[in-house]
């Protein structure tokens, strides 16, 4: 468990990576939806107004899944980690960030719907959608989103790392024909009503277990490629 630690601590090293650079991605894109809503409401707009700068910092976090890998893989490979404690160490890494910034769109929700959207009816992160099962189910969803990216991304570098380009360009092309498949017979029978409805009754918890499952299985995927990976 200490080296595992040990680990997180390595990642953490670069704090601007994990935190700051998220934060400010969200500070800056929370920042400039509050000006547009000032400028609208000036403009005699009354009605609810809604940002989709949230996902952000998510955009990012997939980057992050790469780096994570690709920077510091070889560097705790120096200083003897096992596949297995950089593996367990990372994703403990994401998860805390991914912690924090679930953290802060709850409560930046919460002060929102109390202050009716800042004064002026702008809503960030309390979207209507995601809210409708109360902040607990908002602020999973967001981590496991977050979590989601994450593990994409650290896939990503790990196939490429023990295949090359060419072998990843092939799954994601492979990947890309299932889910083009998938649209595909869904159209055809015209099954179109029943899966939206089916999503809409899911609600916020049922499409944090489909992302939890992704996300499990990116992160299973990546701990299988990563034990015959080399530097």
């Amino acid at each position: 468990m200490s080296r595992t630690l040990n680990v997180v601590r390595m990642q953490l090293v670069n704090r601007e990576t994990y935190l700051w650079v998220p934060l400010l991605i969200l500070g800056s894109s929370f920042v400039m939806s509050l000006i547009i809503w000032a400028t609208l409401a000036a403009g005699g707009v009354t009605t609810n107004m809604y940002s989709w700068g949230t996902p952000a910092p998510l955009w990012y976090f997939l980057a992050v899944g790469v780096q994570a890998l690709t920077l510091t893989f070889p560097f705790s490979q120096a200083l003897s980690v096992t596949r297995r404690e950089f593996f367990v160490g990372t994703m403990l890494t994401a998860a805390l960030t991914s912690g924090v910034l679930a953290l802060i769109f709850v409560i930046g929700g919460l002060i929102e719907l109390a202050t009716g959207g800042w004064g002026m009816g702008g809503y960030f992160f309390a979207l209507d959608w995601l809210w409708a099962s109360g902040p607990l189910a908002a602020g999973l969803f967001f981590f496991t989103l977050t979590m989601m990216f994450f593990t994409l991304g650290f896939w990503a570098a790990t196939v490429y790392k023990r295949w090359g380009s060419f072998r990843l360009t092939l799954i994601l092309v492979a990947i890309a024909l299932v889910l083009l498949g998938v649209i595909w017979l869904i159209t055809v029978t015209r099954s179109w009503p029943e899966v939206m409805g089916f999503i809409v009754e899911s609600g916020v918890w049922g499409l944090t277990v489909v992302l939890a499952v992704i996300t499990i299985a990116q992160a299973l995927g990546s701990a299988a490629v990563l034990r015959k990976t080399t530097v």
